[in-house]
């Protein structure tokens, strides 16, 4: 673990190098406050710090309230060390956001233990960081084809038309539906027709740009939002989209199942246009594909279309 030592006596600072280095820790030095404070911003910061409590340029308590006033993660031990004693000093240095505090001359032993506590800490603040980024996820995916949930598509598309709206660009949505879903599902079982909803989800996924958005609208019904993308660009993605799903068998536990599927476009550059005008007029041209005989691309008309 990577750890910094800001300490501008020389030999003090070399001392705490040679016992940090035999304990495996991986040490960066600075000589004075400002160094350190520049090691703490980079993209990379130790996630412990021994900081000397007088230092020029910046003292320990000061890199200790500008840390904890930024907040960042993931979270830095900072353990101060000085020739100060006595209570008064102890509160000062815990107010300013340090973890821990030990007085010159440190004990090695001491310095070692309280270490291992910062370090075990630091590892628990990892765990938590990477469990709630894990529930995040599982939060705003569909838990069966991983794509954005409904709430996180909707919001994406309300994110675009917001960001169009000030650049004066399209947005093309798609509302794509697997057709006679419902005979995949008593014909040959739950199972495959959850491989079906995975394998349409992840044809759609291969095709789109990185900054597209493919979400699970409900059900067998999925919603795209296209940034940039005008009602024919919209128009020739989802055509694509069909005959890549339409041209082969889907693999599925059960065996090879032909699936189709219809969809409707539209597509709004216009200030009036928000979110559900643009689901609406993609839904009732989805609508119209299916009383069409399914299988097809239909195109809607939002309050401003491209």
């Amino acid at each position: 673990m990577k750890i910094l030592i800001a300490e501008d006596d020389k030999v003090s600072r070399r001392l705490l190098e040679a016992h940090l280095g035999k304990w495996g820790y991986q040490v960066v030095a600075a000589r004075d406050g400002r160094e350190a404070w520049q090691m703490l911003q980079a993209a990379d910061p130790p996630r412990l710090a021994i900081l000397d409590w007088m230092m020029p340029g910046m003292d320990g308590t000061e890199i200790c309230r500008r840390v904890r006033r930024e907040g960042r993660e993931p979270y830095t031990y900072i353990i101060l060390l000085t020739a100060l004693s006595g209570e008064d000093n102890l509160c000062a240095g815990m107010d300013a956001g340090a973890d821990d505090y030990l007085t010159k001359p440190f004990r090695v032993n001491e310095l070692r233990v309280r270490l291992r506590a910062g370090r075990r800490i630091v590892d628990l603040q990892d765990e938590l960081i990477a469990a709630r980024d894990a529930l995040s996820i599982k939060a705003a995916h569909d838990p069966l084809t991983g794509l954005w949930n409904h709430e996180e598509i909707i919001c994406a598309l309300q994110r675009e038309l917001a960001r169009a709206r000030r650049g004066g660009e399209p947005v093309g949505a798609i509302m794509a539906d697997i057709d006679h879903f419902k005979l995949v599902n008593d014909g040959f079982g739950h199972m495959a027709g959850d491989a079906v909803l995975r394998a349409v989800a992840g044809k759609m996924t291969e095709r789109m740009r990185r900054y597209d958005a493919v979400g699970r609208y409900g059900g067998e019904e999925f919603l795209i939002v296209l940034p940039g993308c005008g009602a024919q660009d919209a128009a020739a993605l989802a055509e694509r989209l069909r005959l890549s799903i339409c041209g082969a068998p889907l693999e599925t536990p059960e065996g090879p199942i032909p699936v189709t599927i219809s969809l409707g476009v539209s597509a709004s550059c216009g200030e009036e246009a928000d979110a559900g005008a643009l689901i609406r007029a993609a839904d009732q041209a989805l609508y119209r594909a299916k009383e069409k005989g399914r299988n097809c691309v239909e195109m809607g008309v939002a309050q401003a279309m491209c």
